[in-house]
């Protein structure tokens, strides 16, 4: 929410506590920071390991591009994280047969097990972070979500 100062020349001055973007940000950085306890706790995981083995998890095989765009994490992030996952030989790499420049990732026995570990303490915590929340605010919350997540409330649409 942008504040109108006092003079009439002077610049219009963004309160970043009350700036939507920041809130959101802020808001998403803590839950995810709380979050990252379960699973570094219980596995010794960073976020990008843990965004990584969720995703193989939940659909298999993916190419680190794929596990980029699902999980919004910069290319050296993903690479780091495959990386470590393969060092602990939760995760192997299949080259493509067409393309060798493209590699499909999946989980080994070890690490869909660790994977299948998390899961619940993942649902939990979720239930859990829900539950502070009432009933109404709980729909409210998820329609909000809903709706910005929705391209034509993120992204302009053009004039031409």
């Amino acid at each position: 929410m942008a504040i109108k100062s006092e003079a009439p020349d002077a610049p219009e001055i963004l309160n970043l506590e009350n700036f939507l973007p920041y809130r959101l940000y802020r808001l998403a950085d803590a839950v995810s920071r709380e979050f990252s306890r379960i699973y570094k706790d219980s596995h010794g995981l960073t976020r990008p390991e843990w965004r990584t083995l969720s995703g193989l998890g939940q659909h298999g095989t993916m190419t680190a591009s794929a596990i980029g765009e699902q999980s919004a994490m910069h290319k050296t992030k993903v690479s780091r994280a495959v990386a470590e996952l393969e060092r602990r030989r939760w995760l192997v790499r299949t080259p493509d047969e067409k393309d060798r420049r493209v590699e499909h990732l999946s989980l080994t026995k070890a690490g869909l097990a660790a994977y299948r570990e998390m899961v619940p303490l993942a649902k939990a915590f979720e239930r859990e972070l829900i539950k502070r929340m009432k009933l109404r605010q709980q729909a409210v919350l998820f329609d909000a979500i809903d709706n910005m997540e929705d391209e034509k409330i993120l992204r302009p649409t053009s004039t031409t």
